[in-house]
Order: structure tokens, then sequence, then C-alpha cells
């Protein structure tokens, strides 16, 4: 299989674990304290990942001053995107109560609420095709981070739209389309970056990695303690736990 394209295939995998969460919340309602433990298991995960995957990697490849400048310029890039959005009814879009703007209490805030799932997915998505880039295979680590956090994602940003009173046209349009654009966007990275110098392909991973790294702080961790409490950081902690053991054994 061409590179391009089994890089697509792993991004519209990713993409399509949200899509899973989304069928999930809509046809058989998940109580919101599961949806938040998951929630918060997955941003555990998602960090050890990050930090012994990722982070690591572009260190060992592209230096550290050019991995903590993009991590940094990741992160600041997301916070002013989530910003923008945040005016327009997108600041609380994986809440699942009742957060999250109707159409009618903020005019736009459809469109912004779907724009903003896409910058939440996008980064994950481009990672796991650069993962392939000098013809070594995607990351398992990253790969199961990427499905065990999307899938909470899905059922905690449905439940608050169907809250709000979005139909299952708009649900199933925003998460069928982030999976398909998760899928174009890791295909694309491959092609566009197939040339690209290690130094590169290591800055623009960390750059994705400050970027996830934020939007989990700013919309996935607040999610998960609403209903969690105090069981937040221990469950957060046990996701990090596992995944690091899982990801030393497998090395």
């Amino acid at each position: 299989m061409p590179g391009w394209l089994e890089a697509g295939a792993w991004g519209l995998f990713g993409g399509a674990a949200l899509v899973v969460g989304a069928l999930v919340a809509w046809f058989a309602p998940v109580p919101r304290a599961v949806v938040a433990g998951v929630m918060a298991f997955g941003s555990g995960v998602l960090i050890s990942a990050l930090a012994f995957d990722l982070a690591q990697e572009a260190a060992e490849t592209g230096g550290l001053t050019v991995t903590v400048v993009s991590l940094l310029a990741g992160a600041l890039l997301y916070v002013a995107a989530n910003a923008a959005l945040a005016r327009r009814g997108a600041r609380h879009r994986k809440r699942s109560g009742g957060q999250q703007p109707s159409e009618s209490e903020q005019g736009g805030s459809g469109a912004a609420i779907a724009v903003g799932a896409l910058l939440d997915g996008v980064p994950e998505s481009v990672v796991l095709g650069l993962g392939l880039l000098g013809g070594g295979g995607v990351s398992t680590a990253v790969v199961a981070a990427v499905a065990i956090s999307n899938v909470p994602e899905g059922l905690s940003s449905v439940a608050g739209m169907k809250r709000a009173g979005r139909s299952a046209r708009y649900v199933f349009g925003v998460w069928g389309g982030i999976a398909l654009v998760s899928g174009l966007a890791a295909a694309l990275g491959y092609l566009a970056l197939g040339g690209a110098s290690p130094q590169v392909v290591a800055a623009i991973t960390a750059l994705a990695a400050g970027a996830i790294l934020t939007m989990i702080a700013d919309t996935m961790i607040p999610e998960a303690f609403e209903r969690t409490g105090l069981l937040t950081g221990f469950i957060t902690t046990l996701g990090f736990v596992l995944a690091f053991a899982v990801s030393r054994l497998g090395g």
C-alpha cells in the first residue's frame, strides 16, 4: 500500500473513533459520569503518548530547541484559534451538559462548533500520518491514545449537541466530515513532507503535539473534572501509567 494511502487510512481511523462515540451518544445515552471517567482516562493515555512518543522523538531528531519552540508555537496557535471560536459559541463544544448554545441562542454557533471540532481532531491525524515518514510504522501507542481519547470526545460533544437541539443531520454531518478530513489531512501531510528533512518533520510533529496537549487541558479535562471531581487526577494518572507501561514493554 502506498505510504500516503496508509497515512490517510490511519487518519481516517482516528476520526472514525469520534463517529463511534457520536453514534453511541445519539442512540444509547451514556451516563455523564461514565463519559467523564473515560475522558479523564483518555487524557492520561494521550499525555503519555505525547511525552514518550511524539515529543521525545521530535527532540531526538530535531533537537531540543526546535522541539520546545514548536511545542509552544502549537500551544499558542491552538489558544488563538480556540479563543476566536469561543467568541462564536464553540467554547463548550466538548461539554455534555447544557452549556452548548443552540442556534437560536447564538447564531452561527453550529458552524463554530463544527470548526472547533475540526481544530481538535486534525492535529491528531497529522501526527498519525507523520509517523510513517522515513519508512517507520505508525506508533501503536499514539494510535491507541487517539482512539481511546476520541471515543469519549465524540460521546461528550454529541450529548451536548443533542441537548442544544442540534439535528441528526448536523451531528453526523459534522463528525462524518471530520473523519474524512482527518484522513485527508494525514495523507496530505505525508505527501507534502515526504521529502522534508527529519528536522522539519520533527518541528511539525512537535507543533501538532503542542496543540493536542493544549486541547486536552482546555477541553477534555474540564469536562472530566465536572463529573469525576477529585477522582479526575487519579483516573488521568491511571491512563498515563498504563499507556507508559505498555509503551515500555512494547519497546
